[in-house]
């Protein structure tokens, strides 16, 4: 089973990740772990390193508890709800985890909600933890 565990740094994501990896314990499955951002370009190569190193502690996590994990830094120009997604067909991904942050009506209407994205449009069952 393959299971794609959204990863952005935040506690939220960190408890997306254990609940993955428990998921994948349960289920024999293999993790992939992603992060997406929009843009790659010489001005964010630090935000492109933390990414890096965020995926780098993931996977570190994942082999601790015994658990197959691939990362994936995705720089593609979509959001990060539309790279999961994508992702996560491309991949034939089975189960998605994702973290939702609490956020006011107004603030996902401002700033909109890539797990409500996620939930929205993936082919696959997904999981979300808060």
């Amino acid at each position: 089973m393959k299971i794609l565990v959204g990863i952005d740094g935040s506690n939220t994501s960190k408890e997306a990740l254990q609940l993955a990896i428990k998921n994948a314990n349960v289920y024999g499955g293999e993790l992939l772990a992603v992060t997406s951002m929009t843009t790659g370009t010489p001005e964010e190569n630090e935000e492109i390193r933390a990414a890096e190193a965020t995926l780098a502690e993931a996977k570190s996590t994942a082999a601790e508890a015994g658990v197959t994990c691939s990362t994936h830094l995705l720089i593609r120009g979509n959001s990060a709800g539309e790279d999961i997604v994508a992702f996560a067909a491309e991949n034939q991904v089975e189960l998605i985890v994702v973290g939702i942050k609490r956020r006011s009506r107004v603030g996902k209407i401002l700033m909109g909600s890539s797990a409500q994205y996620v939930i929205l449009k993936a082919q696959c069952p997904v999981l979300t933890i808060k």
